[in-house]
């Protein structure tokens, strides 16, 4: 694979990169809502994720960008320009599609320079930048062959070419990865991230993969349900989720019976009272002690020390390299996970009796979910 970075032949950035907003975007279909009012804004040159489980909207707003879909409210603008009612072939957008959508009777060549065919670009002008995208997405030795000799993998590398070659503002990627085996699509992300940075390329990807998500991106925005639930960079959106839904969507979450402060702004958890993120929900100014509450903790938060005296034990353990995630059940029978290093699980094995702690730092609390999953008063 040709070294997007360093290679001579790659391909400067043509101009700055775009802006696109959406404004109050609404869409349904029948009697089912894809966008309900979502605002969002792109960034000039970064990539930004749309993650979302299916159905929440994320790829119709993707195709609202593209021309695909019409909203029925709302609007999309992209470098200030309002594009909601431009034809999609005239909204200067490339998109990536998570089947490849090649053309099987054209050579990896031809597909790539199908576009600046449409465009009226001479042969010879278009089969050198034809080529110049091939070198760039390290396929120039494969120009001749047709889709059907080529692995997923190249033939995704062929559609992002093709999506480049008419030098877009912007840059849709829809699943692009989803069909490829794990080992291919973790190459291939690292390939278009260092390839959309080269080019400063404004980019929206979809996906339903949060790993996918938060290793590529800017920044993620979370969707749910046709509405926004949070916008920010990987680490901000995993370490300081902003919902309770965020938290749980985001990375793995456990949630731990808490009582509510007398002053709203603490809980007590594991013997400890801590800071909470936010609010408590329908809680300040209560002196609480029902235990109404769960605090939401990452694995990685909860301390585990062995301890005979214990209320808590041990029933489960998975190797995940460098580190161990043992799950804990409490003494009223909540299951908490928490990883500790490889090396430690000697002193740790299934069966044995813990004591659990908690950081003290801010955490984020909600409405205790019964056995049946829901909030207590739902």
């Amino acid at each position: 694979m040709t070294d997007l970075l360093t290679d001579p032949t790659t391909i400067s950035p043509t101009r700055a990169g775009s802006t696109v907003e959406f404004r109050g975007l609404r869409r349904a279909f029948g009697t089912t809502t894809a966008l309900d009012g979502l605002d969002l804004d792109v960034r000039p040159g970064e990539l930004l994720a749309l993650l979302g489980p299916s159905g929440c909207g994320k790829t119709t707003a993707l195709r609202t960008v593209a021309g695909f879909e019409q909203p029925d409210a709302g609007t999309v603008l992209v470098d200030g320009e309002d594009i909601t009612r431009v034809p999609a072939h005239r909204r200067d957008a490339g998109m990536v599609f998570q089947s490849y959508s090649l053309f099987p009777h054209m050579n990896a060549i031809d597909n790539v320079a199908f576009g600046l065919r449409m465009s009226g670009m001479r042969r010879a002008e278009r089969r050198t930048r034809a080529a110049e995208l091939l070198e760039l997405v390290g396929l120039a030795h494969h120009a001749a062959r047709y889709p059907r000799q080529l692995s997923g993998g190249q033939q995704q590398r062929i559609a992002l070419a093709r999506a480049l070659a008419l030098r877009p503002r912007v840059l849709l990627l829809d699943e692009p990865l989803s069909a490829l085996d794990a080992q291919v699509r973790q190459t291939l992300r690292e390939e278009i991230r260092r390839l959309q940075q080269q080019l400063g390329i404004t980019t929206l990807f979809v996906t339903h993969d949060q790993e996918e998500a938060l290793s590529m991106a800017d920044r993620v925005a979370v969707m749910r349900a046709g509405r926004l639930e949070q916008c920010a960079p990987p680490a901000e959106l995993y370490e300081r989720p902003a919902t309770t839904f965020v938290a749980e969507f985001v990375g793995v979450m456990s949630r731990i019976p808490a009582r509510p402060g007398a002053d709203g702004r603490t809980v007590r958890a594991f013997g400890r009272t801590l800071p909470i993120h936010g609010t408590l929900p329908g809680f300040a100014g209560t002196d609480g002690g029902s235990g109404d509450l769960d605090v939401l903790v990452r694995p990685e938060a909860v301390g585990v020390t062995a301890d005979d005296d214990g209320a808590s034990r041990i029933v489960g353990a998975a190797f995940l390299g460098a580190t161990t995630r043992l799950t804990v059940r409490l003494a009223e029978g909540t299951e908490v996970m928490a990883d500790v290093p490889a090396h430690s699980t000697a002193a740790l094995p299934v069966g044995a009796t813990v004591t659990l702690t908690l950081p003290d730092r801010p955490v984020l609390v909600d409405r205790h979910r019964r056995a049946d999953g829901r909030g207590h008063g739902s």
